[in-house]
C-alpha cells in the first residue's frame, strides 16, 4: 500500500474502522496485598457479563468494552466503564494501577478464576496455564487494544489496488502486513507507554534479578528501562515461537506444528504482541481460514498509573495512526526480521535508558533516539500528506524520544525512588478510586442515561 493511494480517500474514510480496549486488572486491598476474595457478587456471572469479567484469577477482573467506530467513543466508554467497576468494589479493595503484581501470597493461595460447568473447560485451560507457566506469571496484567478498518474503507483500497485476488484474500494481506511491521517496530510502543519498572518481593526472581535498584520496603525497581511486563521475564512462552506471517495458511500450519509438538497447547496460548482474530475466536484457526481476519488485536500496553482508567486517550491515538503507518510502511526483507523484533522488544522493555544500549535494524546496530525519531518524523509527514490533523499528538511523542524525562516510565522512576515501589502504587490506585468515584458523582442530566445504559450492564445492583 502507497502513500499516494491512502491520499486519495477522504480522512474519515481513512479514519474509520473499529475500536475496543481490554483491560486486566488485580484486586488490591489495605497497603498493597492482593484481594483473595471471589469475583465481586456486583458484577454477576462472569460468564455472562459482557462488560465485566475475570482472566487467570478470581482476582484479576477485566473490562472488556462494546466496540465502536471512533477513538473518542470507545475511550470515553472504557474511562466509564472503569469508573464504575472501581467505584463498586467493597470499601477495602481498589484495583491495582500497575502490570505487575501488588503484594502476592504463596502460589498456592492465589485464586485461579472459578466457574460453573458451563465454564469447566475455562476453568481447567487456566489450571494448566499455571502448571506450565508458573500462577504469579499469570497475573501479570495489561491494556489490549481492539482495531479493525471498515470494510468501506478496505474495499476502495481493493477497487483502487485492482488486485487479482478475491477480497478476503486482499483484507487478510491488509492485516498480515501490518502484523509484520508491528512486530518489527513495536519496541517504540514498549518506550513511548511502557510503566512497569518495579516488582515486590513476592513476585517472580527471573523479574528481580533483573532489576538494578532496590527500595526500603521489599520491592526492586529497575533505573534503566520502562517495561518488566514486556521484558524477557514478562509472560511470555517457554520456547521462542515464530510462525510464519506471509499468508493465513501458513500461519495456520506453523501454529498447528506447535500445537502437535507440544509447545502449545491451543492456537490462543501463542503469545505475540499482537494477534490475527477471526470472527469465531472459539474456534480460532478454522475461522481464520474459512472467514479471514477479522481484526488485530495489540497487546503491547502497561496499565498507566497515572490515569484513572489505566490509559491515556493521547496513546491510543498515536497507536490508530501507527497502525495506518503500518501498513504503508515499506517491508524489510531481512530474513531474521521475528528473531531480530524479539531482541529489539526486550532491549527496549529493560534498557531504554541505557544512552549505550543499541537496537538491531537489519543486523546493524542503530540508536533508538535515532531509529524512533526517524518513525515518527516519518509518521508527521503521512500525516501532512493525508490531512491528519494529530500533529500535537506526535509532538508529545517526539517529546518523549527526545527527552526521556517525559516518559512514564521515568516519571514513575521518581516517585518509587521517594516513596517505594507498594507505596507509590498504592497511593496512585486509591486516589484513581477516589477520582472514579468523584466522576460518577458529577455526572450530570445529559450523561445519566449513558450512564445508566452501562451501569445496568456492568453491575447487578446500581
Amino acid at each position: 500500500m502507497k502513500l499516494l493511494s491512502l491520499s486519495k480517500l477522504s480522512l474519515d474514510e481513512i479514519l474509520s474502522g473499529s475500536f475496543g480496549i481490554e483491560w486486566e486488572s488485580l484486586r488490591a486491598k489495605g497497603d498493597g496485598e492482593l484481594s483473595l476474595s471471589p469475583h465481586p457478587e456486583v458484577f454477576g456471572d462472569k460468564l455472562t457479563n459482557p462488560l465485566v469479567t475475570t482472566d487467570f484469577s478470581e482476582s484479576q477482573i477485566e473490562i472488556i468494552t462494546p466496540t465502536f467506530n471512533t477513538i473518542d467513543k470507545a475511550f470515553d466508554t472504557f474511562s466509564l466503564i472503569a469508573d464504575l467497576v472501581n467505584a463498586s468494589l467493597p470499601h477495602d479493595e481498589y484495583l491495582w494501577f500497575q502490570s505487575i503484581p501488588c503484594i502476592l501470597p504463596y502460589w498456592d493461595q492465589i485464586p485461579i478464576a472459578q466457574y460453573s460447568d458451563e465454564g469447566a473447560s475455562s476453568q481447567k485451560y487456566r489450571e494448566d496455564l499455571a502448571k506450565k507457566y508458573g500462577v504469579k506469571k499469570q497475573m501479570i496484567s495489561g491494556v489490549h487494544f481492539n482495531f479493525s478498518f471498515s470494510d468501506d474503507f478496505l474495499k476502495d483500497l481493493y477497487a483502487m489496488e485492482g488486485s487479482d485476488l478475491s477480497f478476503k484474500e486482499f483484507k487478510n494481506n491488509v492485516y498480515l502486513k501490518i502484523t509484520r511491521n508491528y512486530l518489527r517496530y513495536c519496541w517504540l510502543i514498549i518506550y513511548l507507554t511502557g510503566c512497569s519498572i518495579g516488582s515486590h518481593k513476592t513476585f517472580s526472581n527471573e523479574c528481580i534479578h533483573l532489576m538494578d535498584a532496590r527500595d526500603d520496603f521489599g520491592s526492586y525497581y529497575s533505573t534503566k528501562g520502562p517495561s518488566f511486563r514486556n521484558a524477557s521475564c514478562g509472560y511470555k512462552n517457554l520456547k521462542d515461537l515464530y510462525p510464519s506471517y506471509n499468508s493465513v495458511e501458513e500461519f495456520s500450519r506453523d501454529v498447528n506444528s506447535f500445537i502437535e509438538n507440544g509447545d502449545l497447547s491451543e492456537a490462543k496460548e501463542l503469545y505475540t504482541q499482537i494477534r490475527l482474530k477471526p470472527k469465531n475466536p472459539q474456534d480460532l484457526l478454522n475461522s481464520l481460514n474459512t472467514d479471514g481476519i477479522e481484526y488485530i488485536e495489540i497487546r503491547t500496553l502497561d496499565i498507566n498509573p497515572f490515569y484513572q482508567c489505566g490509559l491515556v486517550k493521547h496513546d491510543m491515538k498515536f497507536l490508530h495512526l501507527f497502525l495506518i503507518y503500518m501498513l504503508i510502511k515499506e517491508e524489510s526483507d531481512y530474513d531474521d526480521w521475528q528473531k531480530e523484533a524479539k531482541i529489539n522488544e526486550e532491549n527496549t522493555a529493560e534498557k531504554a535508558y541505557v544512552d549505550s544500549m543499541r537496537l538491531l535494524r537489519d543486523g546493524r546496530e542503530v540508536t533508538l533516539k535515532s531509529w524512533a525519531s526517524e518513525i515518527i518524523n516519518e509518521m508527521f509527514g503521512m500525516c501532512e500528506v493525508v490531512g491528519f490533523d494529530e500533529f500535537d499528538t506526535l509532538t508529545l511523542m517526539l517529546g518523549r524520544v527526545s527527552n526521556p524525562d517525559l516518559t512514564y516510565g521515568k516519571r514513575l522512576l521518581k516517585i518509587i525512588e521517594e516513596e517505594g515501589y507498594i507505596n507509590a502504587h498504592r497511593d496512585l490506585s486509591k486516589n484513581n478510586k477516589k477520582t472514579s468515584i468523584n466522576n460518577l458523582k458529577k455526572i450530570d442530566s445529559k450523561e445519566y442515561e449513558r450512564v445508566k445504559k452501562y451501569a445496568d450492564i456492568a453491575l447487578v445492583k446500581n
